[in-house]
């Protein structure tokens, strides 16, 4: 695995490295195109033990690949939106992802590689609807990163 494939995430006090995925390559190149990118994580309502970064209407014209309803801990999902926002979700246990209009799919595009001890503290943190900064970069930084 190049640096290429992977990105450094800082949330909060906590930095996390992670991998791209090969199975969303459309997902990975509609972040990419994001980057350097920065915004707030909220705890999520209705889907479990996951944060989130609501992208509102915004239309990436980016379809299903790779998509899970029931994502593990440390997997990041990007829903394209349709039912329900955009958004970005950062899971860190237990998650069933769903909205008010009921269960949602997205496309699973980041897995957590290096700093996972540290994702249920970061969603306690925002457990009680604080909100945080999360800034991603691009991963030109990836040697200072790996030693998380």
């Amino acid at each position: 695995m190049t640096s290429q494939d992977k990105i450094l995430t800082t949330a909060g006090p906590y930095q996390f490295l992670a991998a791209f995925e090969s199975a969303a390559p459309k997902t990975v190149a509609v972040f990419r195109n994001l980057l350097p990118y920065g915004q707030q994580l909220i705890h999520v309502r209705w889907s479990g033990e996951a944060v989130w970064v609501p992208l509102g209407e915004q239309d990436f014209s980016l379809g299903f690949e790779n998509h899970t309803s029931h994502p593990g801990a440390g997997q990041i999902l990007f829903y394209p939106g349709g039912y329900s926002e955009t958004e970005l979700l950062f899971c860190y246990g237990g998650v069933s992802f769903a909205s008010k209009m009921g269960s949602l799919s997205a496309n699973h595009f980041l897995t957590i590689i290096e700093g996972a001890e540290n994702l249920r503290a970061l969603g306690e943190l925002l457990a009680d609807d604080e909100r945080i900064s999360a800034f991603r970069r691009k991963s030109q930084t990836i040697q200072k990163a790996s030693k998380l």
